[in-house]
């Protein structure tokens, strides 16, 4: 029977060869292992990894790593990625470039998970978004995830127009988040938009419904004109709210580059701003039905013709319609009257809070 001495030696013993265990575990192919240089010969390099046995990083691998390579001397440490457990001379074969990727995307999943801003350099573009470059890994920026300044105003998403605009970006860096990646899956995305939130959300504090704004128009679509109000946050003057009158192309109200002012008529919960031209104009058609009571003679101008009858322009903003069934038939209009000519028309109907203007043509 072991004496209370022999038992405590017993343990220490056990103690001891439990920790010598912990500290050396057996490597296996993938593992990162890092040593000293022991020798550097004939496109051939040695590493001590101690209870690990002895590396060797040779032949394609030496190839691929030479720049990594020729300033490492006798002694310097460097990781490498076991690629073989054991060759046939007994040694581990060793990779640097894959060592390199695999730390690459460790310190990715590190930026991920902190969430912090990172620099990225823009190397390509497709009809989806642009592609990356950090740490030596690729990766990609959608198109959706790009800030208010840099994306896309085209109309109807049209693809090769997206490419087109997005073109301008490569070459350049942008300030990004990591939104994921996976190793395995070789996806790495980023946004640009996420990585403004916060700023984006702290510069729309200062904007409130009613507020008059400046600002500079940097897109003009069918539906209306983007105004940016100041380097993060931009506004949307819909199509309605451009003018008084019937606008059937922004177009013809602004373009890109007019500095304007407008009226901020509702700020969204996701921070979309829209804006008012015409809420800084006085509305021309107050107290209109006592300009053109109804059986008033009117002369103007025709501005369009359609199926549904034709647009009459009375003055700046005013527009009256006289109905198709005022016609025999859309042929009948179409022989009778012209666009850009002026003629005579009989008021028959106002409803001013309609903006509506009733006409028929006057009898010669």
């Amino acid at each position: 029977m072991p004496t209370k001495t022999q038992s405590a030696e017993n343990n220490s013993m056990k103690i001891a060869i439990d920790h010598e265990r912990s500290l050396f575990q057996s490597p296996k192919e993938g593992d990162i292992v890092e040593g000293p240089i022991i020798t550097k010969e004939g496109g051939e390099v040695y590493i001590d990894l101690g209870l690990g046995g002895t590396g060797i990083i040779y032949g394609r691998e030496y190839f691929e790593s030479q720049d990594k390579l020729k300033d490492k001397k006798k002694g310097d440490r460097i990781s490498a990625k076991i690629v073989e457990l054991e060759n046939d001379e007994g040694l581990r074969e060793l990779s640097l470039s894959e060592a390199g990727r695999e730390t690459s995307w460790q310190k990715l999943a590190r930026m991920r998970d902190s969430q912090e801003l990172v620099s990225v350099k823009i190397t390509d573009a497709n009809r989806g978004g642009l592609m990356i470059e950090k740490e030596g890994i690729e990766g990609f920026l959608p198109v959706s995830q790009l800030a208010p300044a840099h994306y896309p105003r085209v109309e109807g998403g049209d693809k090769e127009k997206i490419l087109k605009e997005i073109q301008q970006y490569i070459g350049q860096t942008m300030e990004v988040r990591i939104l994921d990646t996976s190793q395995s899956q070789n996806k790495f995305i980023v946004s640009e938009k996420a990585g403004e939130e916060e700023s984006i959300k702290k510069a729309l504090e200062k904007y409130k419904i009613g507020d008059v704004v400046k600002g500079q128009v940097t897109g003009v679509v069918d539906f209306g004109a983007f105004i940016r109000l100041d380097p993060l946050v931009e506004g949307l003057v819909h199509i309605s709210e451009l003018d008084w009158q019937l606008v059937n192309n922004p177009r013809d109200i602004v373009k890109v580059g007019d500095k304007i002012e407008a009226k901020i008529v509702d700020v969204a919960k996701d921070g979309r701003i829209s804006l008012s031209i015409k809420a800084l104009k006085e509305d021309p058609w107050k107290d209109l039905e006592k300009k053109y009571p109804q059986g008033k003679a009117v002369k103007g101008i025709i501005s369009k013709l359609t199926a549904y009858g034709t647009l009459v322009r009375l003055e700046e903003g005013i527009q009256g319609l006289v109905h198709i069934s005022e016609f025999a038939s859309e042929e009948e209009m179409r022989e009778k009257l012209e666009e850009g000519k002026e003629y005579k028309f009989e008021v028959s109907q106002i409803v001013p809070e309609e903006r509506r203007i009733a006409l028929k043509l006057a009898v010669a």
